[in-house]
């Protein structure tokens, strides 16, 4: 498949069969899903992963995740599913939970970013698993954005980046929970969270008993998001540690605004520019790509709360940490 002077259509859930048979021919295709927007590919077809890559600017030793319906089809992707992974399954699938499995030799390494391990994730959206029952294989899909970028949470934000490279982005609205799954990995003596998101260690802890957090250098990617900056908006982009801080640069810088909590953003004088993400994590999840994504085209500076000591953002946290490079004022 080129990737040059594609007509890129935008459609909805009528589109899906279209979708279904350009996946099936080795193409490309974006769809919705409940955390962002992904840019998918039969997993199965080497040629068409590599696509993938190509039209993100991807490095090729970031692993992606496949994408199934239903635990039954996971099968063909895996070696071996450990009796935790129904359980885990059971309780938070389909959702935003990505485990990370031993690979079978029909899946190509070059999904799996050359390692002997998968992601499997049942994504809850109606459009994304129709699509995925309907190209009758797994979906192997990153998110639907330039490498480095702000993650898409509307198909406006894929169609910025991936117009001309691929033929079609399903509609779906804007996603519900705004950053990418969690990431769980299962091959290890104790479960491991290698990427935080929307399901949280307290929530997995009454299933597994014992999990922690992946700490440490990041050599090998065991999961997307570990190694690479991402989620950078077009300006420089910083995190405040205090309100005094974000004034301090927010002087220093014509053309900038302070992005933060509710409660962050009430201390501010009515003469800052300011926008709100909300208050809880589940409000500041949702809208923190798009906010960043629209911010970027009004502003030449962004300086945004830094959430390193709020266990209860600590998925937050770890987007906006790649988001400005872990750069603290």
């Amino acid at each position: 498949m080129s990737l040059d002077r594609i007509n890129t259509v935008v459609g909805g859930a009528e589109y899906i069969d279209e979708g279904a048979r350009i996946l099936r021919a080795g193409g490309l295709v974006a769809f919705p899903t409940e955390t962002v927007y992904g840019l998918g590919a039969d997993a199965f077809n080497p040629e068409a992963v590599l696509n993938i890559f190509k039209a993100k600017g991807r490095p090729q030793d970031n692993p992606l995740i496949v994408h199934y319906a239903s635990v039954e089809d996971v099968k063909g992707a895996v070696s071996h599913i450990p009796d935790v992974a129904y359980k885990l399954w059971e309780t938070f699938s389909p959702g935003p939970l990505t485990l990370v499995l031993p690979k079978s030799d029909a899946l190509p390494l070059v999904t799996t970013a050359g390692i002997n391990t998968v992601g499997i994730r049942i994504p809850n959206h109606p459009v994304a698993l129709e699509l995925i029952k309907k190209s009758g294989t797994g979906i192997a899909a990153p998110s639907a954005n330039t490498s480095g970028r702000v993650s898409p949470t509307l198909s406006a934000h894929v169609y910025e980046d991936m117009q001309g490279k691929i033929p079609l982005i399903l509609e779906g609205g804007q996603t519900d929970i705004g950053i990418e799954s969690t990431v769980l990995d299962l091959t290890k003596d104790t479960p491991i969270v290698l990427r935080p998101g929307a399901v949280t260690i307290e929530m997995l802890l009454p299933v597994l008993g014992k999990v922690i957090n992946h700490k440490g250098e990041v050599v090998v990617a065991e999961s997307p998001g570990m190694k690479y900056k991402h989620y950078a908006p077009t300006c420089p982009c910083v995190g405040a540690k205090s309100v005094e801080s974000a004034l301090r640069v927010y002087s220093e810088n014509p053309g900038a605004v302070i992005v933060g909590r509710d409660s962050f953003l009430s201390a501010l004088p009515n003469s800052v520019t300011a926008r709100s993400l909300g208050e809880s994590p589940k409000e500041c999840m949702r809208s923190v790509f798009s906010l960043l994504r629209e911010l970027e085209k009004d502003y030449s500076y962004i300086i945004i709360e830094d959430f390193s000591d709020k266990e209860e953002y600590f998925a937050l946290y770890n987007r906006l940490k790649k988001t400005t490079g872990g750069v603290l004022v």
